[in-house]
């Protein structure tokens, strides 16, 4: 198979506070981008990087094949998509900018996944109990099996997902939704709890002390 990666980061973060979107804020001194980057350019079976990017930030990265994104998260996956059609890949994995900590251990279990299904991504377990609320009450509670807490990258083989999201009318939380309703099933791989999104303030500074330990790397 031949590997590409899909890196979103057209999105503007503002849960995350700051004078600029998260992914372009400083953490351990380099921004959030250029970590996750980094992390796929020294993986040794990505043969390409895609980082689909605002329109304001164009000219803000060099070195990668860089794409416009669109009005939402699922535009933005079909502009990077359509950049790798003729390419030679096959396989693309999908990843979220603001994941900056994800391993090359969880990189490798979705790629190899994808030997053997058309769709992978890494997930953990639900293990907490689960609530409603209203008014600040507790109003119930569900049960938590077979629950998971997604992750990315996700991966698949480049064809399906493309035909996919061609096929999809919007508003998918992820791709593994956009995969699912277009038929293809997809193997869930061990997610790891460092490999958090950076959705808010606090989580910077959790993310620089995963960086820091090199837990996860």
């Amino acid at each position: 198979m031949t590997l590409a990666v899909l890196i979103v980061a057209a999105g503007r973060g503002t849960r995350a506070g700051g004078p600029v979107p998260k992914q372009w804020q400083l953490l351990e001194g380099r921004s959030v981008l250029s970590h996750t980057v980094d992390v796929f350019k020294r993986h040794a079976l990505i043969h390409r990087i895609v980082l689909v990017l605002h329109a304001d930030d164009m000219d803000r990265v060099t070195g990668v094949t860089k794409v416009q994104g669109g009005a939402d998260r699922a535009a933005s996956v079909r502009q990077g998509l359509a950049a790798l059609q003729d390419s030679g890949v096959t396989r693309v994995l999908i990843h979220d900018v603001a994941r900056p900590c994800v391993s090359h251990n969880t990189i490798d279990a979705v790629i190899t996944a994808l030997e053997t299904h058309a769709g992978a991504a890494p997930a953990i377990p639900v293990t907490d109990a689960l609530w409603t609320g209203e008014n600040g009450l507790v109003t119930g509670t569900r049960d938590r099996t077979g629950l998971f807490r997604a992750q990315t990258p996700q991966g698949f083989h480049l064809d399906a997902i493309t035909k996919a999201h061609a096929a999809h009318a919007g508003g998918a939380a992820d791709d593994v939704e956009v995969a699912r309703a277009a038929g293809i099933d997809v193997a869930i791989v061990p997610g790891d709890e460092a490999n958090l999104k950076i959705t808010y303030p606090a989580d910077f500074n959790r993310a620089g002390r995963i960086l820091r330990t090199g837990h996860g790397h």
